[in-house]
């Protein structure tokens, strides 16, 4: 048995907006798809018996794109451990909360807890984005001179008709010139608009002239450009991950690190130190100005030793199966000195907290290593472009 079966696949085209992730990655043809697929089926079989059936089952989970990237994450972390030499028992029973933490970790005779848990940052204006059949009605448009971008100005109380707006759309836009357009917004003119209204709906496109040689796909995406808002909530993200998860198994009697599969669109690490070792703040009240961390960290708050059980933090930001290579998982050491000191694999980055500032270290290995892949993987273009004719 394997997570992905091996059949003739022939679509392409980037994942629609309202097709699930566990539909796309079983769905999505090329090369480049090919490679993600077959290190997902080995680093499974790598898995013991007993936890492949339900690993596979959320990685095939339609109905929830949460399930797939949390076990995407918790693949990546096992495979991790073993490419760093350790061996790793599967929600071995430990400690004295009666529950079962996701891997009990040995290295080099020594033993300590590894805790996975997936957080993303969450839109914060849902009504300024279109309904996912909607988004995919424009980009089946086709539309080889433009992109467009738009804006929601009144929502309906039904999704509206798709053909007419498919319709009125491909008018408008073979209607206009992409080389006119572009010398008048050379000239300080704006891009041209078209208002479309509908049941209750009014959308305001923008029409985004393709350069010249991008021009011709067929398979393109029609939207440039979605707007959205996003909830700056990645300091409370990290921060609520690691107290759910810290505080769930009791004392385990050893260390204990909360891996936290860290999902957002321009993640920062200033935010995780914030949520970790408190708000960084400045005193202006001497001629010298001097720094230091307010009492609202989650290793810093003024109860004592309240979160000394977790030993570190270990975070990556963004991991998905086109960063696993590349992006280096960072530990976040706990500064309390009643927590037990946590193990540091090559692969990783370390950051802890001085006596105001956060010290930093490099990983001595970059992470692919452990990994067993290339430094480039995968190898190629997600999504090579298709011309239906040629552009020159």
């Amino acid at each position: 048995m394997v997570v992905y079966k091996s059949w003739n696949r022939v679509d392409a085209s980037p994942k629609r907006a309202a097709e699930p992730d566990a539909e796309f990655f079983d769905r999505i043809a090329g090369p480049y798809w090919d490679q993600v697929r077959s290190v997902i089926n080995e680093w499974w079989s790598h898995l013991p018996d007993q936890a492949q059936p339900g690993l596979r089952s959320r990685l095939l989970a339609r109905n929830s794109d949460t399930n797939v990237s949390s076990a995407l994450w918790e693949l990546y972390l096992h495979e991790m451990l073993l490419g760093s030499g350790c061996t790793i028992e599967i929600e071995h029973q430990i400690g004295t909360g009666g529950k079962n933490p996701d891997f009990l970790v040995t290295r080099d005779g020594e033993q300590f807890v590894v805790e996975a848990i997936w957080t993303a940052q969450r839109l914060g204006d849902t009504a300024s984005s279109l309904p996912p059949q909607l988004s995919d009605a424009i980009d089946r448009v086709t539309s080889p001179n433009f992109f467009v971008s738009y804006d929601l100005d009144s929502v309906g109380s039904a999704t509206p008709p798709q053909r007419r707006l498919k319709a009125e759309l491909t008018r408008w836009l073979a209607s206009l010139d992409p080389d006119q357009v572009i010398a008048e917004y050379e000239r300080q003119m704006p891009l041209p608009t078209h208002t479309w209204q509908e049941a209750g709906w009014g959308i305001t496109f923008e029409a985004i002239p393709r350069s010249p040689g991008r021009r011709g796909d067929p398979t393109s995406r029609t939207i440039g450009i979605h707007p959205a808002v996003w909830v700056d909530d990645d300091t409370n993200r990290v921060l609520d991950a690691v107290k759910r998860k810290g505080r769930k198994y009791g004392d385990l009697g050893l260390p204990f690190i909360v891996a936290v599969g860290h999902a957002a669109a321009f993640p920062d690490d200033e935010d995780t130190a914030t949520g970790l070792y408190g708000t960084s703040v400045e005193y202006v009240h001497t001629s010298t100005p001097t720094f230091g961390r307010m009492l609202d960290g989650y290793w810093t708050a003024t109860y004592d030793h309240a979160h000394s059980r977790v030993s570190g933090v270990l975070t990556v930001n963004n991991p998905a199966p086109w960063t696993w290579a590349r992006n280096t998982p960072v530990l976040w050491r706990s500064p309390d000195p009643e927590s037990l000191s946590a193990p540091v694999l090559p692969t990783w980055a370390t950051a802890k907290l001085g006596e105001v500032r956060v010290e930093r270290q490099p990983a001595a290995s970059p992470i692919h290593t452990a990994l067993g892949l290339p430094q480039h993987w995968p190898v190629g273009n997600a999504f090579p472009e298709r011309h239906g004719s040629d552009p020159s």
